[in-house]
Order: C-alpha cells, then sequence, then structure tokens
C-alpha cells in the first residue's frame, strides 16, 4: 500500500470513528453509508422518527467538511425549493438565480415520501443527472454530491409510497433502528450543555472523498465475481415470492457497493464476501413481494437470505488472477 493510499484509508477510518462519537452503536450501519459515499451513491433510510438521522448527517458533514443542507418535506415543498428559482430585483432591471437546497455537497432530505410525486421527482432527477436547469439554463451541482433520503414506515400518517422507479435511483436502504440497551443509556448519561458535535474533528476532505471515489473505479473484480453478482441479481427475478425483481440499476450499484466494500478493507480486488454483504442492502427497496409472500408473512431479508444460500459462491483462490 502506498503512502497516499494509506493516507486516504486512514482519514476514511477517522471519518467512522468521528461519527460514531455521536451516533452511538450503529458501527455496522455508519459503516455502510460510508461505503455508499465512497460509491459515489445515495442512501434512502426508512425510520421512525428520532433515531438519529439529522445527527448522523451532520456528523459526517463536519468529519469529511462538506457544505450540508437540510430540507424537511411537506405537502407544500414545491420543485423549485429544491432547483432554485428567478427572481426579479428592480434595483438591477433583471431577473436573479437564487439557488435551491440542491447546491451543497451533502443533503438530507427528510420524509421524502410525505411531499408530492412532481417534488419527488425534482428531487430524483439531479441524484441522477447532478445538475439543475431552470428557465432554460443548466447549473452543475457542487461535487461531491450525496443525498441522504428518509421516509417514514409504510401506512404512516401523511406518507405516499414512493413509485418502484424512482427508489430504484437510491443506491443502498437500510434503517437505523432503535439504539441498544448501553448505547442508549450512554446518550442519557451523556445529555448536558455543550454542543453535540462539538467533539467531532474535521478528519477529511470533498477533494479527498473525490479521489477515493476515483479509486474505487480501479478496483479488480474477476469474472467468476461478476458471474456470482450477477447471478444473485438474477436470482431475485425468479423467484416464486418476489413479483418484480431487482433492475440492471442494481447490478450496477452492487457492483460499486462491492468494490468500496473491498477498498475499505484495505485490498484492490473484490472477493465473494464483499459481493453477499452487501447484496442484501443494495437490492432490498428493490423488490416486490407477490401477495402469496406475505399471506405467508415472508420478510425481503428471509428471501435474500434464500437467494444467497442458493447461490454457489466462486473458490476462493488467487483473486487478483486474470
Amino acid at each position: 500500500m502506498s503512502v497516499e493510499e494509506k493516507r486516504l484509508t486512514d482519514a476514511v477510518k477517522s471519518v467512522q470513528e468521528q461519527v460514531n462519537k455521536t451516533v452511538l452503536g450503529k458501527k455496522e450501519e455508519i459503516r455502510e453509508i460510508t461505503a455508499a459515499f465512497l460509491a459515489n451513491g445515495h442512501v434512502l433510510l426508512e425510520d421512525i422518527p428520532g433515531v438519529g438521522k439529522t445527527t448522523m448527517a451532520v456528523a459526517f458533514s463536519r468529519a469529511m467538511q462538506l457544505e450540508y443542507k437540510r430540507i424537511q418535506f411537506t405537502p407544500d415543498v414545491l420543485p423549485s425549493d429544491l432547483t432554485g428559482f428567478s427572481v426579479y430585483r428592480r434595483e438591477k432591471e433583471q431577473f436573479v438565480y437564487q439557488p435551491g437546497s440542491v447546491f451543497c455537497n451533502l443533503l438530507l432530505a427528510d420524509e421524502i415520501n410525505r411531499t408530492s410525486p412532481k417534488t419527488q421527482s425534482a428531487l430524483l432527477e439531479v441524484m441522477e443527472e447532478r445538475r439543475v436547469t431552470v428557465d432554460g439554463v443548466t447549473r452543475e451541482v457542487p461535487s461531491p454530491f450525496i443525498v441522504i433520503a428518509t421516509q417514514n414506515p409504510a401506512g404512516a400518517a401523511g406518507t405516499q409510497r414512493l413509485p418502484e422507479a424512482q427508489v430504484d435511483r437510491f443506491t443502498v436502504s437500510l434503517s437505523l433502528g432503535y439504539p441498544d440497551y448501553e448505547s442508549e443509556l450512554a446518550m442519557a448519561k451523556g445529555i448536558g450543555p455543550e454542543d453535540k458535535y462539538a467533539r467531532i474533528e474535521p478528519v477529511m476532505t470533498g477533494e479527498m472523498l473525490l479521489e477515493i471515489q476515483r479509486r474505487i473505479h480501479d478496483v479488480y473484480m474477476k469474472d467468476s465475481i461478476c458471474e456470482y453478482l450477477l447471478q444473485l441479481v438474477r436470482g431475485t427475478r425468479s423467484h416464486q415470492y418476489i413479483e418484480r425483481g431487482a433492475s440492471p440499476r442494481a447490478t450496477i450499484a452492487l457492483v460499486r457497493m462491492a468494490k468500496a466494500s473491498a477498498w475499505m478493507d484495505g485490498r484492490d480486488y473484490v472477493i465473494p464476501r464483499d459481493v453477499a454483504e452487501q447484496f442484501p442492502y443494495v437490492v432490498l427497496h428493490r423488490i416486490i413481494l407477490t401477495g402469496a409472500a406475505r399471506a405467508e408473512r415472508k420478510t425481503k431479508h428471509d428471501i435474500l437470505q434464500e437467494i444467497s444460500d442458493k447461490t454457489e459462491a466462486p473458490p476462493m483462490g488467487e483473486e487478483r488472477g486474470r
């Protein structure tokens, strides 16, 4: 490992350590979200209010020195609140563009399933294209650009389900959930007058994140592992309890996440474990179960585990061999 490579890997480890200072008992989830950032992806969190989503996003932004913004989605939020709009300035006798909330490095889109489909589409278009067009003028959003979107559990008051085509834009999905007993006890003991973010130190920059994203693209994946990955994704399209399986976009996302996971473990090549670990995070939100699955109380986690168990991983050998 080169000196520069070690500097970057140490910075990523330090980011996780800094976030773990504020969000207690969620090391696995924080690692997964970090991997999504490194893979240049966006994160969907489905959670009840009050489990630390905003705290976590702010902690990441401070540790990585990213410009952070948060928008609370409600039914009256308009697409222009995200993309920006032009206002006529009498003193200048011309229209002046006012940037929207997407002009930042890290955007927390809170309760995305409480707003209108038109506003949801505006956000998801920016996530995909990394630019907005207002009054015929196209503007690039800052780079890096990452979205953490949260949605309330299905059926919660005032929510509407995100269309499948929009959910598919998110690289991974997960839930923070309640903290364990020890972590929540530590939170209770640690409450005081000080700023809860005061202990977070800036240990990384946006430029470093962009460099890591470029390096992850070059992580090697052997053909046999590529085939194993594809078998997992295609297994969701033929399972008896899955009405709609994962799309080809899921295949691309799984490749990127497996490479990011390998890089975080200090390797420049992917092994089957990287693929297997990332498979549920990448696919969970992209599949729709059949009525029979729901009637038999089958969960998405159970079905994806079954697909993983039935799919034979390639033998571990010299993974860097070509």
